[in-house]
């Protein structure tokens, strides 16, 4: 159902700033262009409900819809596989070839608009995509994203390092990657009755997959157009100690060098980003794709979440499909609570509890695994969504403990507040989520 135009009294939960707020009989009202028009809780002065509210069922909590700030479109179809390669193995051996197979553009479609799907009907409203080198392809994963109704980035994927990118699967050149990516933004800003929905990014896949001359024409682009960034940045030794010994710099002094850190992109996983590195990160309007359980895989570091958070730069969460073998934000927000947890302690059994070389105060909790998950991924990209704030679209879940296929159980009524919403975060599971909207559209239930 539609909620443009309309009013809706529900209960639920958001983190606009850092603390949880809870709401119980709040009335929003989203206007005819799917944007919240106002929210009234009980209690205050101009609180009144409509007589024609939409209630939502009693017991269901109402959540803003998650925002994937990493997500490797073309990797849908091998999620969970060969994950005890090195990512310099799994790159060339697993991902490569698979990613290649998107010339053909038919296979391109089942396997896109099988993800928008599912990942709509996990509660991602917002997704940051990688695509392929194969500009047709990822013309049609824009397009899938605009018809199904999610608000999306979309970046065709440059790489032309002839070293680092196999010979079947790579841009011909660097005037080719640059000619392709422009192509790309000018498809997606024409495309009919996208209004922003859908928008162009800027996508160097890495600094080892593309060569210097690559890396300036894209962050002379990235200028020209005003578009977003979004790339790899420091997530495995090999990775970082790679551009280390190419540029003698950081890879994030690298990106900054070629015009590639603009306001509001993003960075994916950074576990090796230092003090400095952070501190350029904020100054440049940067956030960073937290990936936990990816890194857990191919970093073989935990990524600073607490530091990064101290410096003031904007963070939120990936997927990382298919590096995370778990296709939704919600086993990320759970890994995000459970890796911190790890580098604050430190792992090695065998030494004291004070020897384990941990991180104090490293911890975060669930309430900060959802913020990071809704609003802080919003923040990284400067969109007006991951709240219910006037002036913020209407992207939302509905979540219902009742549901008999779902594994989330309540069975104590009196719980709330920051309880309740762990319950909500470790026990949802995608029959749990019976409606989504984007804009105030439905678009699952």
């Amino acid at each position: 159902m539609s909620l443009r135009g309309r009013a809706v009294l529900a209960r639920g939960f958001h983190a606009p700033e850092a603390p949880l707020e809870e709401f119980r009989d709040a009335v929003i009202e989203v206007d005819d262009a799917g944007v919240i028009a106002s929210v009234r809780h009980p209690g205050s002065d101009l609180y009144s409900v409509p007589s024609d509210v939409l209630r939502l069922p009693e017991g269901t909590l109402l959540l803003p819809g998650f925002v994937d700030l990493h997500v490797h479109a073309p990797q849908y179809p091998q999620l969970g596989t060969a994950l005890d390669e090195p990512l310099e193995v799994w790159l060339q051996r697993y991902t490569f070839p698979l990613e290649a197979r998107y010339a053909d553009l038919a296979f391109a479609e089942r396997v896109y608009r099988r993800l928008v799907k599912d990942l709509l009907a996990s509660g991602t409203t917002t997704a940051l995509y990688f695509g392929t080198v194969h500009l047709e392809a990822t013309q049609r994963l824009a397009e899938l994203c605009l018809e199904l109704g999610q608000r999306a980035l979309v970046g065709k994927v440059a790489m032309d390092h002839p070293e680092n990118c196999p010979d079947f699967y790579r841009d011909p050149s660097p005037e080719a990657a640059v000619a392709g990516t422009r192509a790309l933004i000018d498809h997606i800003r024409a495309l009919p009755g996208n209004e922003g929905l859908v928008q162009p990014v800027v996508m160097p896949r890495f600094i080892p997959a593309c060569s210097d001359k690559a890396l300036e024409l894209l962050g002379a682009l990235a200028e020209e157009t005003g578009c977003r960034v979004h790339t790899h940045v420091s997530e495995s030794d090999w990775e970082h100690g790679y551009v280390l010994e190419r540029h003698g710099r950081t890879d994030a002094e690298s990106l900054a060098h070629f015009g590639l850190l603009t306001p509001h992109s993003v960075l994916a996983h950074g576990n090796f980003l230092s003090a400095s590195d952070f501190a350029l990160l904020q100054r440049r309007q940067v956030g960073v794709a937290h990936c936990p359980l990816s890194n857990a895989y191919f970093a073989g570091s935990v990524f600073p979440l607490r530091k990064a958070l101290q410096a003031g730069v904007s963070v939120g969460l990936g997927s990382d499909i298919s590096g995370g073998p778990a296709g939704t934000v919600w086993e990320n927000a759970r890994q995000a609570v459970t890796a911190a947890r790890m580098l604050e302690s430190g792992v090695d059994p065998s030494l004291a509890p004070d020897a384990r070389g941990g991180q104090g105060g490293a911890r975060v909790d669930a309430v900060n695994a959802f913020r990071l998950a809704t609003r802080g991924g919003a923040e990284a990209l400067g969109l007006p969504v991951g709240a219910f704030r006037e002036g913020m679209a209407f992207d939302a879940m509905l979540v219902d403990p009742s549901v008999e296929a779902g594994t989330l159980r309540v069975f104590d009524e009196d719980v709330e507040g920051a309880r309740l919403l762990e319950r909500v975060l470790y026990g949802t599971s995608k029959p749990n989520i019976t409606s989504v909207w984007v804009n105030g559209e439905a678009v699952v239930g």
